[in-house]
């Protein structure tokens, strides 16, 4: 949160997003099995055969690099926005529900309610790019409405592969250590290729 050289085209990235990927989230509970709380989420990449570690936040006063229930109060704080996490029972709630059992949804999709400037352009408009939480990537305002975006790309797609769940280790490949390298400056291809675990 907040590195503005981890995600993005091409080799000034740690994370290049014009390559293929594979995405590592680990629940991690208060005691380590099943049955447990839970108390963290995790994040890594693994592109190229390297794992490159989720960044640490390098918001004032929000420090990590995963989610916890810490980190999302200090992050509500530090963006002065209402705590509804905390408010719905935080991670421990989560995991509860995720216990219920729940389905799996990975998508292609637009957003003409707020042009999905929330994921990576500065929002809310009616605050500074300056104000803490509002800058959340390199998009321009202008470019996220439906309109825009189907019209500018109408063949986009994404293609998601080699999904797997098990136990925290189970499902990674070999792997080594570094990071990532690209190809060539910024462009208009934003079509990702990504393998979720």
């Amino acid at each position: 949160m907040g590195d503005e050289d981890y995600y993005g085209r091409h080799q000034n990235f740690k994370v290049d997003s014009t390559k293929k990927l594979t995405v590592i989230t680990q629940f991690i509970t208060s005691d380590g099995t099943d049955a447990g709380d839970l108390v963290d989420i995790r994040r890594y990449y693994v592109q190229d055969g390297v794992v490159i570690q989720n960044g640490n936040s390098s918001i004032a006063g929000v420090n990590g690099n995963s989610i916890t229930d810490e980190f999302c109060n200090k992050m509500k704080t530090a963006f002065g926005d209402i705590n509804d996490f905390k408010k719905q029972g935080g991670l421990k709630a989560m995991g509860e529900a995720l216990a219920r059992g729940m389905v799996l949804v990975m998508s292609l999709w637009d957003d003409s309610l707020s042009d999905m400037l929330w994921l990576d352009s500065d929002y809310s408009l009616n605050k500074t790019s300056g104000t803490p939480g509002v800058a959340r990537g390199p998009c321009k305002t202008t470019t996220g409405s439906p309109k825009y975006v189907r019209a500018k790309y109408p063949h986009a797609s994404a293609q998601y592969s080699n999904i797997k769940f098990g136990t925290i280790g189970s499902t990674q490949l070999q792997t080594r250590s570094g990071s990532g390298s690209g190809d060539d400056e910024f462009g208009d291809d934003r079509r990702l290729t990504a393998s979720v675990l």
